[in-house]
């Protein structure tokens, strides 16, 4: 059996091959290569290039590499890009989520993990958020990725097909052992800019907000390690190949 880690030459998506690699799982990667690098997929995966909403080609990929377990990465994550184009935002999250379950399904695929995101709270209005609270997000991004978290959530329920959802915050390092790391094309979060700026890779970093309830007025961030994140998403899953059904 396969695991198929759609998005799997980007950041957070080659962290989690070479995770699978390690754990003796078969992979194969879909991914467009819109923001990640080929370099980046770890060496015992196969890489295809192409989008995860091409129903064609991940049918064909299903059924050669006989994939049981879809993690789904892939998709544009940058809140302020979905403000000016919210609708290939919600082509390129939504819809292409949509044929991605739809042929997971019809292929007989069994677990699917969806990567989600904290934007589907929105402004939360208790912090640190808890899973079960209201989900409002503010931005098409946000939508989109909750737009997914439904449409998963209905087909499952319809299906059988057993999934998880990860909503997570700011990720952050880079795997210990040097394999892959930070590198994004035109990097938007903070750690990567500012490892850019150390690089010498663009001349400054660009601090923004000054009115936020803190010393200095600028804003405090969460983050968590992406090496723990790849393993949150490899317990869900363990989690679903054990038989359990959790909606998030």
């Amino acid at each position: 059996m396969t695991v198929l880690v759609t998005g799997g030459a980007g950041y957070i998506g080659s962290h989690m091959v070479h995770a699978l690699l390690d754990a003796g799982e078969r992979v194969a990667v879909l991914d467009n290569l819109a923001t990640g690098f080929d370099w980046a997929v770890a060496r015992g995966a196969l890489l295809v290039i192409g989008d995860a909403g091409n129903q064609q080609l991940v049918a064909t990929l299903i059924a050669k590499h006989r994939v049981d377990a879809i993690i789904h990465f892939a998709g544009s994550v940058v809140v302020a890009d979905s403000v000016v184009d919210p609708l290939g935002y919600y082509r390129n999250n939504s819809v292409n989520s949509r044929a991605l379950i739809e042929t997971a399904v019809k292929e007989g695929v069994r677990h699917f993990v969806f990567s989600s995101t904290c934007a589907v709270y929105g402004n939360p209005e208790r912090v640190p958020a808890r899973e079960e609270d209201a989900t409002v997000p503010t931005s098409p991004y946000g939508s989109s990725k909750l737009m997914t978290e439904i449409m998963l959530r209905d087909a499952a329920a319809a299906h059988g097909l057993r999934h998880a959802i990860l909503r997570y915050f700011n990720v952050a390092g880079a795997d210990p052992l040097g394999r892959t790391g930070q590198s994004t094309k035109k990097a938007t979060h903070l750690v990567k800019v500012s490892v850019e700026a150390a690089l010498g890779l663009r001349p400054k970093v660009d601090v923004f907000g000054t009115d936020y309830p803190t010393p200095d007025g600028t804003c405090i961030r969460d983050y968590i390690h992406v090496s723990d994140l790849v393993r949150a998403h490899s317990d869900a899953l363990t989690y679903l190949r054990r038989g359990a059904n959790p909606s998030r």
